[in-house]
């Protein structure tokens, strides 16, 4: 069953469209993969078991798939979003309301964190400045 789930989890990260922007891409990865996380976590260690699948899943879902600049604000991004959806899911709505909280956390998460990767890419978007030469 595990296998077959990760073998699902994975073909889903590596398939995703390729019409779809970057901060989409990650939104989908870090949400899949908090989400499975979520429900993977649940099964070895309860809610506490839960946040840290999540949050590792939603990780690994946003480092697959953004683009290689953006790689570690979107794993950041969807990990803490995915680990804070799957607690403030869970206490809204137990097992159910955490995975549903880890994907959507994640999601947004990951998306925040790849656009913010975007930001601050050094492809400079203000004036440069000119050194003037003196004889």
């Amino acid at each position: 069953m595990r296998s077959a789930l990760s073998a699902i989890v994975l073909a889903l990260l590596v398939a995703q469209g390729a019409s779809a922007d970057d901060n989409t891409k990650a939104a989908v990865g870090s949400g899949i993969g908090g989400a499975l996380g979520n429900v993977l976590g649940q099964q070895v260690g309860g809610s506490t078991g839960a946040a840290i699948g999540a949050g590792v899943g939603g990780a690994a879902g946003g480092a697959i798939s953004s683009k290689s600049g953006n790689k570690t604000e979107a794993a950041i991004g969807g990990g803490l979003g995915a680990a804070g959806g799957s607690i403030i899911g869970g206490k809204l709505g137990g097992s159910t309301g955490s995975a549903i909280g880890a994907g959507l956390g994640g999601a947004a998460g990951g998306a925040l964190g790849n656009d913010l990767g975007d930001d601050d890419d050094g492809h400079g978007h203000g004036k440069k400045h000119k050194k003037h030469k003196h004889d």
